[in-house]
């Protein structure tokens, strides 16, 4: 068998289709971040014909170097039909996204396509700085030597910054019902519960979606998700009273996992805050929803009731000591046709929530110059006034409507378009980033779950990747996607930035990254990988020559 191979970067997206860009192989990166590239290949000298192989690392570091395939995967809705032309795609076809671990080295090899592998190098803290050669050998069957291709992994000798950015994606947890058959909060959910967290942090996410009710997201007028209530309610002939066993048991797992923040369930319906969410409680010892789509949003019944469970839950979470640590909701986005709305929610509970910070996703600067939303978060194609206005600790958003001009993780963009929001949040120092689908394995507002392996656009409801980050793996074990990768990339970039501007100051760091461009901004920005590459590049080093000054 005769191999073509090639070193692909990070951010090549390898199609079985077209050969993919060689990258000169040399990669970098500090003690405590992932660093990864990829190999290629394609069998050339038998047509229509398969084979196999295996793919080894030889390198005094091999113990830290994770090797993973990237799978293909349909897509059929790409993006909009006036998508700007910053995609690799737009046509329905195969893409790479999942990257799975395999059980041995063994590798396919067609002579009709190109296939690919992931791999992270990852190094225990006491492997000291220096340079390491990373050897992938491709090995016959029979043990004969078919290619060779080596790269270059320069170790820093400093550590990133601890994450300053609170980063969310929310998390849907009836998909891991539904893919693993398992009921919810079954002592099976919880342990898929903790292998995807252990991954949603270790891929820079720290803020978790926290049901205390059932999340009043993506759900048809009048329909139901799944309940997911974590706070137990009953309700008695004097009020109600409220057991927090469950949500406790939550909040410690997710912090044994790393999370840092917990952003609770919104506490209104979506686009309007028109009502309330579904609530479910004991009634003469029958679990039995007594508020929902039915119910008023500030209707004398609901705003009696939060006064007695936002008071309850405000209490145990000072008990926790987590106070800190809770963000809340009312609803989300809202736009000026619901200001009255939104306004009155906001109102029904300001009381009950003083001190904590009340976060909710919109685009419109008029609404947050009307009061009603204390912390706005903009979609980064709408923040240029938010920006203007000089709010402190904004954050930003993108989901389905940002498929023009900004940043995004669609499975079509290629992964720079992905990356680059990590210089861009440096910039204009973003504190919180928010992205709507960690796991949502559901069609548009939730009415059947699909199977994402073959429905990447929640049954063309959003292009392909909106949905989410991650797919469902065997034993209740997620599998991670190249686009997840990209944005841990970028979060790391703006880790390295912020680190920069300790050492020289934040002009001078903006000065580096904008070398030879026009001003970055989130829809003005270089398209070319080799950029971001580069630009990284050039940061290490200033970091590295500041501190030894």
């Amino acid at each position: 068998m005769i191999l073509k191979s090639l070193i692909v970067s990070s951010l090549e997206k390898v199609f079985p289709d077209e050969e993919p860009r060689a990258f000169d192989g040399c990669i970098e990166g500090f003690k405590n971040e992932t660093v990864s590239f990829q190999v290629s290949w394609k069998m050339i000298d038998k047509p229509n014909m398969r084979d196999y192989f295996h793919l080894r690392i030889e390198s005094p570091i091999a113990a830290y170097v994770r090797m993973r395939r990237v799978r293909f995967v349909p897509v059929l809705f790409a993006t909009l039909p006036d998508a700007d032309d910053n995609y690799l795609r737009k046509t329905p076809g195969l893409y790479p996204d999942p990257i799975t671990d395999e059980s041995d080295t063994r590798m396919p090899a067609f002579s009709d396509h190109f296939e690919s592998a992931w791999l992270d190098v990852d190094c225990a803290d006491d492997i000291d700085a220096g340079v390491y050669p990373i050897k992938i050998i491709f090995e016959g069957m029979d043990g004969s030597s078919l290619s060779e291709k080596t790269v270059t992994y320069t170790r820093l000798d400093a550590s990133l910054p601890e994450q300053s950015l609170i980063h969310t994606k929310w998390f849907h947890y009836d998909g891991l019902c539904d893919r693993y058959d398992v009921p919810m909060f079954s002592d099976k959910w919880w342990e898929i519960l903790e292998n995807y967290l252990s991954v949603f942090t270790r891929r820079t996410m720290n803020c978790l979606l926290t049901p205390i009710h059932t999340p009043p997201l993506d759900t048809a007028v009048g329909g139901e998700r799944r309940t997911c209530q974590l706070v137990d309610i009953t309700k008695t002939e004097s009020g109600y009273e409220f057991g927090f066993e469950k949500f406790e048991k939550f909040v410690s797992l997710a912090t044994e996992c790393g999370v840092k923040y917990f952003e609770m369930a919104h506490l209104f319906t979506q686009w309007g805050a028109s009502h309330a969410p579904k609530i479910v409680a004991k009634v003469n010892g029958e679990d039995t929803r007594i508020f929902g789509w039915d119910t008023e949003a500030t209707g004398e019944e609901y705003t009696a009731f939060l006064k007695e469970y936002l008071t309850a839950l405000v209490r145990k979470i000072d008990e926790m000591g987590i106070r800190e640590k809770c963000i809340f909701h009312i609803s989300d986005e809202p736009n000026s046709t619901v200001l009255d709305n939104y306004m009155n929610a906001r109102l029904a509970v300001k009381e009950y929530l003083q001190g904590f910070p009340i976060v909710d996703a919109l685009s419109d600067i008029q609404l947050f110059k009307s009061g009603a939303v204390e912390k706005p978060v903009p979609s980064c194609n709408h923040i240029k006034p938010f920006l203007d206005e000089k709010i402190p600790d904004l954050w930003t958003y993108y989901c389905i409507g940002q498929y023009k001009d900004v940043a995004n993780t669609f499975i079509a963009m290629p992964g720079q378009r992905t990356r680059i929001l990590g210089m861009q949040m440096f910039k204009y120092g973003i504190k919180g980033f928010l992205q709507w689908g960690f796991n949502f394995y559901n069609s548009q507002f939730s009415t059947h779950p699909v199977n994402p392996f073959l429905s990447n656009d929640g049954d063309g409801f959003s292009p392909a990747g909106d949905c989410f980050q991650v797919y469902p793996g065997d034993k209740g074990i997620p599998i991670e996607s190249v686009r997840m990768m990209h944005m841990e990339e970028a979060v790391n970039d703006m880790r390295a930035l912020e680190m920069l501007s300790g050492l020289i100051g934040k002009d001078e760091a903006v000065s580096l990254i904008e070398k030879d461009i026009e001003p970055l901004e989130f829809d003005k920005y270089p398209k070319s990988a080799s950029y971001i590459l580069e630009t990284r590049k050039r940061i290490n080093r200033a970091i590295m020559d500041a501190l030894h000054k």
